[in-house]
């Protein structure tokens, strides 16, 4: 299964509280730490370099994934996960501007 880069509207306000929720955990933080100074990792490698367990670092990955913010595909028995550093300068932008407004 390939979760495909798809082009996707600016962040709405209704999405910010979804956004911040997300990052508000320590772990997924980690997790975008360690993807942006990579091409891309398995869920095996991250669950090791953060310490927790496999299942735990793929129940973060899922909520990051859905946001969005880090994209999955299968490679074999392998979870490959990257960061979508646009769909993230997206959420930057939107709440930059959404500042500027106010």
């Amino acid at each position: 299964m390939l979760t495909k880069p798809r082009r996707r509207p600016a962040p709405s306000i209704q999405e910010f509280p979804a956004y911040f929720r997300t990052l508000s955990d320590s772990a997924r933080l980690e997790i975008l730490e360690l993807l942006a100074s990579s091409n891309d990792l398995t869920v095996g490698d991250l669950a090791r370099r953060l310490n927790i367990s496999q299942p735990l670092c793929s129940w973060h990955i899922r909520r990051l994934v859905k946001l969005g913010i880090v994209r999955m595909k299968r490679v074999g028995r392998e979870a490959r996960c990257s960061l979508d550093r646009a769909r993230l300068q997206q959420y930057q932008r939107a709440f930059k501007k959404w500042l500027a407004l106010h």
